[in-house]
């Protein structure tokens, strides 16, 4: 029968750990079961544990904490001060019954002017239509046609016909031709016969 010794390195090594767990496990428990740590003196069993004062190490404590008194006596004295203090702020007395004061606006006199009477502001006018109106392209028997510039590229168009999916000409005049933008919806723009 093998009990699992034959290797010794791995055996030490199980028994290191086992070690360190079972002290690790007391070191959790063992609190548990002792009570909790009772005060050094009666005074300070006494005062509640916000009250206590630790000092660090090195350092001189000279200033002691006010201990609470939980003695249920009537303070005469402390009572009687605290009747004297006064209300010295410089608004109104909160702990008074009085109305509250009612200030009223200050009223203008009333002046009539033609600025001052609010007119709705006129829409933006659309932006300019960057064709360029430089010839036609008549035929006869066809209806009018133009051609139209825009930068490098030039269409040719007639009455009702839509240029660059976003303009369309409405009216053929000899010398000028009115556009309208339909994706902004403006009104229709004259654009002149342009030379060149």
């Amino acid at each position: 029968m093998q009990l699992g010794l034959e290797n010794k390195k791995k055996t030490m090594w199980a028994a290191a750990l086992g070690g360190l767990a079972v002290l690790a496990v007391a070191f959790e428990v063992i609190p548990m079961f002792m009570g909790p740590s009772s005060p050094t003196s009666s005074a300070e069993a006494a005062a509640p544990v916000a009250t206590r004062v630790t000092a660090r190490p090195g350092t001189k404590t000279t200033k002691r904490p006010r201990e609470e008194n939980l003695d249920p006596t009537l303070r005469l004295d402390l009572l009687a001060a605290s009747e004297q203090t006064m209300y010295e702020g410089s608004g109104r007395n909160i702990f008074v019954s009085q109305p509250d004061v009612v200030i009223p606006p200050p009223i203008a006199p009333a002046v009539v002017d033609d600025k001052s009477i609010y007119q709705t502001p006129t829409p933006p006018p659309p932006p300019p239509i960057p064709l360029k109106f430089y010839g036609f392209a008549n035929t006869a028997g066809e209806p009018k046609k133009i051609f139209l510039k825009l930068g490098e590229d030039v269409f040719v168009a007639g009455e009702g016909e839509i240029v660059d999916r976003r303009y369309k000409v409405i009216r053929i005049s000899p010398t000028s031709v009115d556009i309208q933008d339909v994706v902004n919806s403006g009104p229709p723009q004259s654009i002149p016969l342009t030379q060149g």
